[in-house]
């Protein structure tokens, strides 16, 4: 991720030159707003060049977090009840339920959600997703000027060996859980000065074509 801010507190301290000569990347029509979406996922760690002023803070004033090491969730539980006077059979199943229902989420597991930054027009800050092929969560609480009008989610690794070795992947996510967009405006309204901040400002507002035409 490129020319982040990593706190709201902190956006005054970027290059303004940096990012006033520097032009926005080309704008990307928004996905669909479904529970499964095909997005391009790139990688990033606070050790890289641009980011270690800023040390392991997200835009949230928080810190990163890596997500849980690998673990692949089943695409349905079997829910049971007991069946009486079955010989050899105790229990059948009765539904399913898949791992981002509460019953899962909440009860069996307490998930660690690592840190992804992403346009917060298209996925609003404290917007859950699970990568699909690894069973990893995310939270979106970050942000950063490559990502501006893109259907682009950079995930946080803890090294640059594990950033490197994810490097730029199209994957499948499922949406958990959504952020809240006017929450995600009011954090960024304030902060319009930088344009990559102005365009996702622009879109929350519902103003697609302005943040598609800034440059």
């Amino acid at each position: 991720m490129r020319f982040r801010t990593t706190s709201l507190a902190l956006a005054g301290a970027l290059s303004l030159g940096a990012c006033s000569t520097r032009n926005l990347p080309p704008y990307e029509r928004p996905l669909a707003h479904t529970d499964f979406q095909q997005v391009r996922t790139t990688a990033y760690t606070h050790t890289e060049s641009d980011h270690e002023e800023y040390g392991n803070h997200n835009a949230m004033g928080g810190v990163l977090h890596a997500a849980a090491p690998t673990m692949p969730a089943p695409r349905a539980i079997p829910v049971a009840q007991p069946v009486y006077g079955s010989p050899g059979r105790h229990y059948q199943p009765i539904a399913y339920v898949t791992p981002s229902q509460p019953f899962v989420s909440e009860s069996v597991f307490d998930p660690v959600y690592g840190s992804a930054a992403a346009d917060w027009s298209r996925w609003p800050a404290g917007t859950i997703f699970r990568i699909v092929s690894t069973g990893q969560l995310y939270r979106v609480d970050d942000y950063g000027w490559a990502l501006s009008g893109r259907n682009t989610i950079d995930l946080y690794m803890a090294t640059p060996g594990d950033m490197n070795h994810w490097g730029a992947r199209n994957e499948l996510i499922q949406i958990v859980q959504w952020g809240d967009p006017q929450e995600s405006l009011r954090r960024l309204e304030s902060h319009q000065k930088y344009r990559h901040i102005r365009r996702m400002v622009l879109e929350l507002e519902g103003n697609h074509r302005a943040a598609a035409n800034l440059d």
